[in-house]
Protein backbone atom coordinates (compact mmCIF):
# COMPACT_ATOMS: atom_id res chain seq x y z
CA UNK A 1 0.00 0.00 0.00
CA UNK A 2 1.03 3.37 -1.16
CA UNK A 3 1.65 5.92 1.59
CA UNK A 4 -0.80 9.03 2.22
CA UNK A 5 -0.11 11.51 -0.48
CA UNK A 6 0.89 14.02 2.63
CA UNK A 7 3.73 11.97 3.42
CA UNK A 8 4.60 11.73 -0.44
CA UNK A 9 5.05 15.50 -0.89
CA UNK A 10 6.13 16.19 2.45
CA UNK A 11 8.54 19.17 2.01
CA UNK A 12 12.28 18.71 2.43
CA UNK A 13 12.98 22.82 3.06
CA UNK A 14 11.83 25.26 5.15
CA UNK A 15 10.74 27.07 2.06
CA UNK A 16 8.05 24.85 1.08
CA UNK A 17 6.56 24.61 4.58
CA UNK A 18 2.89 25.95 4.20
CA UNK A 19 2.05 28.45 7.53
CA UNK A 20 3.90 29.01 10.14
CA UNK A 21 5.39 32.21 9.71
CA UNK A 22 5.78 33.20 13.47
CA UNK A 23 8.26 30.37 13.62
CA UNK A 24 9.72 29.94 10.48
CA UNK A 25 10.04 32.94 8.42
CA UNK A 26 13.23 34.61 7.61
CA UNK A 27 14.47 36.03 10.96
CA UNK A 28 12.16 34.00 13.36
CA UNK A 29 14.06 32.17 16.06
CA UNK A 30 12.92 28.78 15.13
CA UNK A 31 14.45 29.39 11.45
CA UNK A 32 17.67 30.75 13.00
CA UNK A 33 17.87 27.85 15.47
CA UNK A 34 17.67 25.22 12.43
CA UNK A 35 19.70 27.60 10.31
CA UNK A 36 22.64 27.62 12.73
CA UNK A 37 22.77 23.71 13.08
CA UNK A 38 22.98 23.58 16.86
CA UNK A 39 19.82 22.04 18.06
CA UNK A 40 18.58 22.41 21.42
CA UNK A 41 16.14 20.21 22.91
CA UNK A 42 12.52 21.42 21.71
CA UNK A 43 8.75 20.31 22.09
CA UNK A 44 6.28 21.43 18.83
CA UNK A 45 2.50 22.14 20.02
CA UNK A 46 -0.25 22.31 17.86
CA UNK A 47 -3.39 20.90 16.36
CA UNK A 48 -2.93 17.37 13.75
CA UNK A 49 -0.97 18.30 10.40
CA UNK A 50 0.48 21.87 10.64
CA UNK A 51 3.56 20.92 10.08
CA UNK A 52 5.11 19.49 13.07
CA UNK A 53 6.35 16.65 12.16
CA UNK A 54 7.53 18.01 9.02
CA UNK A 55 9.73 20.42 10.27
CA UNK A 56 11.45 17.76 12.61
CA UNK A 57 12.26 16.16 9.40
CA UNK A 58 13.84 18.96 8.31
CA UNK A 59 15.60 19.21 10.88
CA UNK A 60 16.95 15.49 10.94
CA UNK A 61 18.50 16.05 7.35
CA UNK A 62 20.52 18.94 8.31
CA UNK A 63 21.93 17.59 11.45
CA UNK A 64 24.73 14.93 11.38
CA UNK A 65 23.33 13.09 14.04
CA UNK A 66 21.64 9.68 13.83
CA UNK A 67 18.15 9.99 13.56
CA UNK A 68 15.90 8.10 15.92
CA UNK A 69 12.05 7.94 15.44
CA UNK A 70 9.40 6.82 18.49
CA UNK A 71 5.81 7.00 18.62
CA UNK A 72 4.15 8.18 22.28
CA UNK A 73 1.51 5.54 21.30
CA UNK A 74 3.10 2.44 20.60
CA UNK A 75 6.55 2.53 22.21
CA UNK A 76 7.63 0.89 25.24
CA UNK A 77 10.61 1.41 27.93
CA UNK A 78 12.38 -1.01 26.11
CA UNK A 79 12.25 1.17 22.56
CA UNK A 80 13.19 3.83 24.47
CA UNK A 81 15.84 2.50 25.83
CA UNK A 82 17.33 0.54 22.97
CA UNK A 83 17.30 4.35 21.54
CA UNK A 84 19.79 5.25 24.94
CA UNK A 85 22.01 2.66 24.59
CA UNK A 86 23.19 3.16 20.64
CA UNK A 87 24.62 6.55 22.66
CA UNK A 88 27.87 4.57 22.88
CA UNK A 89 28.01 2.58 19.82
CA UNK A 90 29.68 4.19 16.24
CA UNK A 91 26.48 5.25 14.54
CA UNK A 92 25.85 7.43 17.59
CA UNK A 93 29.34 8.56 17.93
CA UNK A 94 28.10 12.34 16.69
CA UNK A 95 25.21 11.98 19.17
CA UNK A 96 21.70 11.09 18.08
CA UNK A 97 18.88 12.98 17.61
CA UNK A 98 15.56 11.55 18.40
CA UNK A 99 12.13 12.50 17.09
CA UNK A 100 9.83 11.38 19.51
CA UNK A 101 5.43 11.81 18.13
CA UNK A 102 3.20 12.42 20.62
CA UNK A 103 5.07 12.63 23.50
CA UNK A 104 2.06 13.13 25.54
CA UNK A 105 0.88 9.39 25.54
CA UNK A 106 4.69 8.54 27.53
CA UNK A 107 3.65 8.23 31.24
CA UNK A 108 6.36 9.64 33.99
CA UNK A 109 8.60 7.01 33.94
CA UNK A 110 8.87 6.72 30.73
CA UNK A 111 9.57 10.39 30.05
CA UNK A 112 11.85 10.47 32.67
CA UNK A 113 14.08 8.17 31.21
CA UNK A 114 15.56 10.43 28.45
CA UNK A 115 16.59 12.63 31.15
CA UNK A 116 20.17 12.09 31.79
CA UNK A 117 20.94 11.42 28.44
CA UNK A 118 19.07 15.10 26.98
CA UNK A 119 20.96 17.20 29.69
CA UNK A 120 23.89 15.91 28.88
CA UNK A 121 23.98 16.35 25.35
CA UNK A 122 24.13 12.61 24.43
CA UNK A 123 20.31 12.96 22.56
CA UNK A 124 18.75 15.84 21.64
CA UNK A 125 15.04 15.41 21.75
CA UNK A 126 12.46 16.88 19.43
CA UNK A 127 9.16 16.28 20.60
CA UNK A 128 5.98 17.06 19.65
CA UNK A 129 2.50 16.92 20.97
CA UNK A 130 -1.36 18.09 19.91
CA UNK A 131 -1.98 18.54 23.77
CA UNK A 132 -1.13 21.61 25.76
CA UNK A 133 2.49 20.22 27.16
CA UNK A 134 2.52 22.25 30.20
CA UNK A 135 -0.61 19.84 31.24
CA UNK A 136 0.81 16.63 29.71
CA UNK A 137 4.63 16.84 29.48
CA UNK A 138 6.46 16.26 32.82
CA UNK A 139 8.46 19.31 34.17
CA UNK A 140 11.48 17.82 34.36
CA UNK A 141 11.45 17.61 30.31
CA UNK A 142 10.35 20.45 30.28
CA UNK A 143 12.45 22.33 31.95
CA UNK A 144 14.88 21.07 29.41
CA UNK A 145 12.91 21.84 26.47
CA UNK A 146 12.24 25.19 24.71
CA UNK A 147 8.37 25.05 23.61
CA UNK A 148 7.54 26.18 20.16
CA UNK A 149 3.81 26.25 19.20
CA UNK A 150 2.39 25.60 15.74
CA UNK A 151 -1.13 27.29 15.09
CA UNK A 152 -3.69 25.69 12.22
CA UNK A 153 -2.45 27.07 8.77
CA UNK A 154 -4.80 29.79 6.91
CA UNK A 155 -6.85 28.79 3.63
CA UNK A 156 -4.41 31.12 2.26
CA UNK A 157 -1.57 29.02 2.76
CA UNK A 158 -3.51 25.80 2.50
CA UNK A 159 -4.46 26.78 -0.61
CA UNK A 160 -0.78 26.32 -1.71
CA UNK A 161 -0.33 23.17 -0.45
CA UNK A 162 -3.69 21.96 -2.02
CA UNK A 163 -2.26 22.80 -5.71
CA UNK A 164 0.86 21.84 -4.92
CA UNK A 165 -0.77 18.15 -4.30
CA UNK A 166 -2.94 18.15 -7.46
CA UNK A 167 0.13 19.23 -9.68
CA UNK A 168 2.08 16.10 -8.15
CA UNK A 169 -1.16 13.80 -8.06
CA UNK A 170 -1.20 14.90 -12.16
CA UNK A 171 2.66 13.88 -12.22
CA UNK A 172 2.01 10.66 -10.54
CA UNK A 173 -0.75 9.34 -12.69
CA UNK A 174 0.77 10.57 -16.10
CA UNK A 175 -2.62 12.73 -16.46
CA UNK A 176 -4.02 16.08 -15.89
CA UNK A 177 -6.65 17.56 -13.60
CA UNK A 178 -9.24 20.27 -14.20
CA UNK A 179 -9.30 21.99 -11.07
CA UNK A 180 -11.81 25.18 -10.50
CA UNK A 181 -10.98 27.97 -7.81
CA UNK A 182 -13.90 26.86 -6.46
CA UNK A 183 -12.74 23.36 -5.78
CA UNK A 184 -9.45 24.70 -4.34
CA UNK A 185 -10.89 26.97 -2.07
CA UNK A 186 -13.42 24.95 -0.76
CA UNK A 187 -10.65 21.88 0.47
CA UNK A 188 -8.57 24.88 1.94
CA UNK A 189 -11.37 26.08 3.67
CA UNK A 190 -13.02 23.03 5.05
CA UNK A 191 -10.23 20.96 6.20
CA UNK A 192 -9.53 23.39 9.26
CA UNK A 193 -6.23 24.27 8.76
CA UNK A 194 -4.46 20.86 8.78
CA UNK A 195 -3.17 20.34 5.67
CA UNK A 196 -2.82 16.73 5.76
CA UNK A 197 -6.93 16.76 5.76
CA UNK A 198 -6.45 18.88 2.53
CA UNK A 199 -4.21 16.53 1.15
CA UNK A 200 -6.17 14.08 1.86
CA UNK A 201 -9.14 15.04 0.31
CA UNK A 202 -7.16 16.14 -2.58
CA UNK A 203 -5.59 12.49 -3.33
CA UNK A 204 -9.30 11.16 -3.28
CA UNK A 205 -11.13 13.84 -5.35
CA UNK A 206 -8.21 13.20 -7.53
CA UNK A 207 -9.02 9.31 -7.96
CA UNK A 208 -12.55 10.27 -7.77
CA UNK A 209 -12.46 12.68 -10.71
CA UNK A 210 -14.71 12.76 -13.69
CA UNK A 211 -13.75 11.99 -17.37
CA UNK A 212 -14.76 14.34 -20.06
CA UNK A 213 -13.59 14.84 -23.78
CA UNK A 214 -10.48 13.52 -22.14
CA UNK A 215 -10.02 15.84 -19.25
CA UNK A 216 -10.47 14.47 -15.63
CA UNK A 217 -12.51 17.28 -13.54
CA UNK A 218 -12.71 17.87 -10.46
CA UNK A 219 -16.35 19.06 -9.22
CA UNK A 220 -17.57 20.34 -6.36
CA UNK A 221 -19.38 18.39 -5.60
CA UNK A 222 -16.75 15.84 -5.77
CA UNK A 223 -14.85 17.68 -3.17
CA UNK A 224 -17.92 18.43 -0.76
CA UNK A 225 -18.91 14.83 -0.69
CA UNK A 226 -14.98 13.77 -0.08
CA UNK A 227 -13.88 16.74 2.15
CA UNK A 228 -17.48 17.00 4.02
CA UNK A 229 -16.75 18.25 7.32
CA UNK A 230 -13.04 17.89 7.63
CA UNK A 231 -13.04 21.74 9.11
CA UNK A 232 -14.36 20.39 12.52
CA UNK A 233 -11.27 19.77 14.69
CA UNK A 234 -12.60 18.84 17.99
CA UNK A 235 -11.23 16.23 20.63
CA UNK A 236 -13.99 15.77 23.51
CA UNK A 237 -11.00 15.27 25.65
CA UNK A 238 -8.68 17.43 24.57
CA UNK A 239 -7.28 20.85 24.02
CA UNK A 240 -9.58 21.71 21.58
CA UNK A 241 -12.76 21.11 23.32
CA UNK A 242 -11.89 23.11 26.17
CA UNK A 243 -10.82 25.90 23.63
CA UNK A 244 -14.25 25.76 22.32
CA UNK A 245 -16.29 26.20 25.72
CA UNK A 246 -13.86 29.13 26.82
CA UNK A 247 -14.39 31.07 23.69
CA UNK A 248 -18.00 30.26 24.45
CA UNK A 249 -18.22 31.91 27.91
CA UNK A 250 -15.78 34.52 27.13
CA UNK A 251 -17.40 35.65 24.04
CA UNK A 252 -21.00 35.73 26.63
CA UNK A 253 -19.17 37.29 29.68
CA UNK A 254 -17.98 40.29 26.68
CA UNK A 255 -21.54 40.72 25.50
CA UNK A 256 -20.73 39.41 22.12
CA UNK A 257 -23.26 37.51 20.76
CA UNK A 258 -22.20 36.62 17.46
CA UNK A 259 -19.11 35.04 18.07
CA UNK A 260 -20.88 32.82 21.34
CA UNK A 261 -22.85 31.69 18.63
CA UNK A 262 -20.43 31.00 16.55
CA UNK A 263 -18.56 28.78 19.19
CA UNK A 264 -21.77 27.60 20.26
CA UNK A 265 -22.19 26.66 16.28
CA UNK A 266 -18.97 24.44 16.38
CA UNK A 267 -19.59 22.34 18.91
CA UNK A 268 -23.03 21.71 17.72
CA UNK A 269 -21.46 20.72 14.55
CA UNK A 270 -19.30 18.26 16.56
CA UNK A 271 -22.52 16.70 17.80
CA UNK A 272 -22.17 17.99 21.54
CA UNK A 273 -24.86 18.84 23.64
CA UNK A 274 -24.25 18.27 26.85
CA UNK A 275 -20.92 20.27 27.22
CA UNK A 276 -22.45 23.79 25.77
CA UNK A 277 -25.74 23.13 27.73
CA UNK A 278 -23.49 22.38 31.39
CA UNK A 279 -21.58 25.44 30.50
CA UNK A 280 -24.47 27.67 29.26
CA UNK A 281 -25.60 26.67 33.45
CA UNK A 282 -22.45 27.99 34.54
CA UNK A 283 -22.22 30.84 33.21
CA UNK A 284 -25.80 32.29 34.05
CA UNK A 285 -24.99 31.87 37.82
CA UNK A 286 -21.06 32.92 37.45
CA UNK A 287 -21.48 36.15 34.64
CA UNK A 288 -24.86 37.04 35.09
CA UNK A 289 -25.52 36.22 38.49
CA UNK A 290 -27.37 38.57 40.83
CA UNK A 291 -27.92 41.01 37.70
CA UNK A 292 -30.69 39.42 36.67
CA UNK A 293 -31.10 36.13 38.91
CA UNK A 294 -34.15 34.79 36.48
CA UNK A 295 -31.28 33.90 34.38
CA UNK A 296 -30.70 30.53 36.09
CA UNK A 297 -33.99 29.28 35.78
CA UNK A 298 -34.21 30.25 31.77
CA UNK A 299 -31.51 29.37 30.94
CA UNK A 300 -32.25 25.96 32.76
CA UNK A 301 -35.57 26.01 30.59
CA UNK A 302 -33.72 26.12 27.56
CA UNK A 303 -30.73 23.52 28.54
CA UNK A 304 -34.04 20.83 29.63
CA UNK A 305 -35.62 21.60 26.02
CA UNK A 306 -32.12 21.27 23.93
CA UNK A 307 -31.57 17.90 25.91
CA UNK A 308 -35.52 16.62 25.45
CA UNK A 309 -34.94 17.31 22.05
CA UNK A 310 -32.20 16.47 20.36
CA UNK A 311 -29.83 17.77 17.53
CA UNK A 312 -30.98 19.22 15.06
CA UNK A 313 -33.94 21.02 16.95
CA UNK A 314 -31.98 21.42 19.94
CA UNK A 315 -30.03 24.19 18.14
CA UNK A 316 -32.80 26.67 18.61
CA UNK A 317 -33.28 26.78 22.68
CA UNK A 318 -29.50 26.75 22.55
CA UNK A 319 -29.29 29.44 20.46
CA UNK A 320 -32.05 31.53 22.46
CA UNK A 321 -30.37 30.62 25.70
CA UNK A 322 -26.95 32.10 24.11
CA UNK A 323 -28.20 35.09 22.63
CA UNK A 324 -30.13 35.54 25.84
CA UNK A 325 -27.29 35.49 28.33
CA UNK A 326 -24.74 37.58 26.03
CA UNK A 327 -27.21 40.74 26.20
CA UNK A 328 -28.53 40.42 29.46
CA UNK A 329 -26.94 42.65 32.37
CA UNK A 330 -23.74 41.05 33.85
CA UNK A 331 -22.13 40.64 37.52
CA UNK A 332 -20.00 38.68 38.95
CA UNK A 333 -20.43 39.65 42.48
CA UNK A 334 -21.95 36.17 44.11
CA UNK A 335 -18.86 34.37 42.11
CA UNK A 336 -16.19 36.95 44.16
CA UNK A 337 -18.05 36.96 47.29
CA UNK A 338 -17.59 32.61 47.30
CA UNK A 339 -14.46 32.44 45.97
CA UNK A 340 -13.51 35.11 49.00
CA UNK A 341 -15.54 33.16 51.76
CA UNK A 342 -13.10 29.49 50.34
CA UNK A 343 -9.93 31.31 50.96
CA UNK A 344 -10.82 32.17 54.23
CA UNK A 345 -12.01 28.68 54.93
CA UNK A 346 -8.82 26.90 53.33
CA UNK A 347 -6.60 29.18 55.16
CA UNK A 348 -8.43 28.20 58.41
CA UNK A 349 -10.20 31.08 59.58
CA UNK A 350 -12.93 30.80 61.09
CA UNK A 351 -13.25 27.36 62.81
CA UNK A 352 -15.85 28.25 65.79
CA UNK A 353 -19.07 30.03 65.64
CA UNK A 354 -20.56 32.65 67.91
CA UNK A 355 -22.58 31.43 70.57
CA UNK A 356 -25.84 32.49 69.36
CA UNK A 357 -25.93 30.27 66.51
CA UNK A 358 -25.27 27.16 67.73
CA UNK A 359 -27.77 24.50 68.07
CA UNK A 360 -28.00 23.63 71.51
CA UNK A 361 -28.75 25.20 74.75
CA UNK A 362 -26.31 24.18 77.59
CA UNK A 363 -23.27 26.05 78.71
CA UNK A 364 -20.25 24.35 80.57
CA UNK A 365 -19.23 26.10 83.79
CA UNK A 366 -16.51 27.79 82.44
CA UNK A 367 -18.68 29.81 80.06
CA UNK A 368 -18.71 33.26 81.59
CA UNK A 369 -21.75 34.43 79.86
CA UNK A 370 -24.69 31.80 80.16
CA UNK A 371 -27.34 31.33 77.59
CA UNK A 372 -27.88 31.30 74.27
CA UNK A 373 -29.37 35.09 73.59
CA UNK A 374 -30.19 34.54 69.79
CA UNK A 375 -32.27 37.15 68.79
CA UNK A 376 -34.64 35.95 65.99
CA UNK A 377 -35.10 39.03 63.31
CA UNK A 378 -38.91 38.16 62.76
CA UNK A 379 -39.86 39.81 66.03
CA UNK A 380 -38.53 42.95 64.99
CA UNK A 381 -38.97 45.87 62.86
CA UNK A 382 -38.13 45.31 58.90
CA UNK A 383 -37.26 41.81 60.03
CA UNK A 384 -34.07 42.71 60.86
CA UNK A 385 -32.06 42.86 64.07
CA UNK A 386 -28.00 43.25 64.07
CA UNK A 387 -26.58 40.99 66.15
CA UNK A 388 -23.07 38.82 65.08
CA UNK A 389 -23.08 36.06 63.04
CA UNK A 390 -19.51 35.09 61.91
CA UNK A 391 -16.90 33.58 63.87
CA UNK A 392 -14.95 36.16 66.04
CA UNK A 393 -11.56 36.35 63.88
CA UNK A 394 -13.79 37.04 60.67
CA UNK A 395 -16.58 39.67 62.09
CA UNK A 396 -15.90 42.69 60.33
CA UNK A 397 -15.18 40.20 56.77
CA UNK A 398 -17.08 41.73 53.58
CA UNK A 399 -17.29 38.74 51.05
CA UNK A 400 -20.07 40.00 49.24
CA UNK A 401 -19.90 43.94 47.31
CA UNK A 402 -23.20 44.87 45.57
CA UNK A 403 -23.18 45.17 41.63
CA UNK A 404 -23.29 48.37 40.03
CA UNK A 405 -26.77 46.89 38.25
CA UNK A 406 -30.15 48.12 38.19
CA UNK A 407 -31.54 44.65 41.04
CA UNK A 408 -28.02 44.57 42.96
CA UNK A 409 -28.62 48.59 43.74
CA UNK A 410 -32.45 47.43 44.75
CA UNK A 411 -31.12 45.03 47.32
CA UNK A 412 -28.28 47.18 48.88
CA UNK A 413 -31.15 50.49 48.63
CA UNK A 414 -33.37 47.95 51.01
CA UNK A 415 -30.79 46.63 53.02
CA UNK A 416 -29.35 50.41 53.96
CA UNK A 417 -33.05 51.33 54.88
CA UNK A 418 -33.25 48.28 57.10
CA UNK A 419 -29.77 49.08 58.70
CA UNK A 420 -30.47 52.80 58.96
CA UNK A 421 -33.73 51.77 60.90
CA UNK A 422 -31.86 49.93 63.52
Amino acid sequence: MSAPLADRIRPLDLSDVVGQEHLLAEGKALNKIISSGHIPNMIFYGPSGVGKTTVARIIANKTNRKLCKLNGTSCSTADIRAVIEQVDTISGVNGILLYLDEIQYLNKKQQQSLLEQIENGDITLIASTTENPYFYVYNAILSRSTVFEFKAVSPAEVKKAVKRGFEFMEKELNTSFEVSDEVLNYIATVCGGDVRKSLNAVELCALSSVSEDGKNIVTPDTAKQLAQKSAMRYDRAGDEHYDLLSALQKSIRGSDENAALHYLARLLEAGDILSPCRRLLVIASEDIGLAYPQAVSIVKACVDNAVSLGLPEARIPLAEAVIFLATAPKSNSAYIAIAKALEDVKNGKGTTFPRQLQNKHFDGEDSEIKGQHYLYPHDFKNHYVPQQYLPDDLKDRVYYNFGDNKIEQAAKAYRDKIKSEE
